[in-house]
């Protein structure tokens, strides 16, 4: 167990330093590298997949709470794992988040704002309302959810779950950025709320909430579908 929780650690606390390090410095890198939804979508789906790979035969390479409750919901992880998975989880988010902030905090005229955070409202990148945020985390935690379960099913092509899980991720990026600045991730969210200035951990909630709702439908939509498949 000790070295699934490790395992998860580490792959939790990669995506959220790379991923959200690429929000906060992407745009003063050199001479001022402009920041790109693309870019972004990339960075988080590339930090999973690579993960997936490095340690995901070791715990199933899961790196978010909604995607541990997704898989004991459609009965491929021992539900007694699950509360280990998520503190190693959402530690590694603060951890990370922790690392980035000195990291930012290093650089005379580095404004915290927001610290790539998620938000609806105010916090939102394009304003968009909180049913709006609501909405779209269930719905693509969901997809997520479906998609890992599809593709580390027994029956899937070996060794093709982690570049689809990865290009999924940023597939997600790209069509939520600017409603949420994109969680489906609650330690992902928590690793930078705690650090950021304004209503981030507020509304943390909703990043939590909708994650795990989306996780659960899309375990039971699988599992409903083609769990008996295995």
């Amino acid at each position: 167990m000790q070295k699934k929780l490790a395992a998860e650690f580490l792959g939790t606390f990669w995506l959220v330093f790379c991923g959200c390090g690429y929000v906060l410095f992407g745009p003063t890198f050199g001479n001022g590298t402009v920041i790109s939804m693309l870019g972004i979508g990339v960075t988080f789906g590339l930090t999973v997949l690579t993960m997936a790979y490095a340690v995901g035969n070791i715990s199933g390479g899961h790196f978010n709470p909604a995607v541990s409750v997704g898989m004991a919901v459609a009965g491929r992880m021992p539900i007694g794992d699950l509360i280990g998975y998520i503190i190693a989880q959402v530690v590694a988010g603060i951890v990370a988040g922790g690392l980035l902030y000195l990291i930012a905090t290093g650089k005379g005229d580095f404004t915290i704002g927001n610290f790539a955070s998620n938000g609806y409202g105010e916090a939102s990148p394009g304003h968009y309302s909180m049913l709006a945020a609501l909405i779209v985390e269930i719905v693509m935690t969901a997809f997520f959810i479906f998609v890992i379960a599809a593709t580390t099913s027994p029956k899937a092509p070996a060794g093709f779950a982690p570049l689809a899980i990865g290009l999924t991720l940023t597939v997600i990026h790209l069509g939520s950025l600017p409603i949420t600045g994109t969680s489906v991730n609650p330690a992902r969210s928590t690793g930078t709320a705690i650090f950021a200035d304004g209503p981030a951990l507020s509304q943390l909630w909703l990043f939590w909430v909708a994650p795990i709702i989306g996780g659960i439908i899309g375990a039971l939509v699988w599992k409903g579908l083609f769990g008996d498949e295995e």
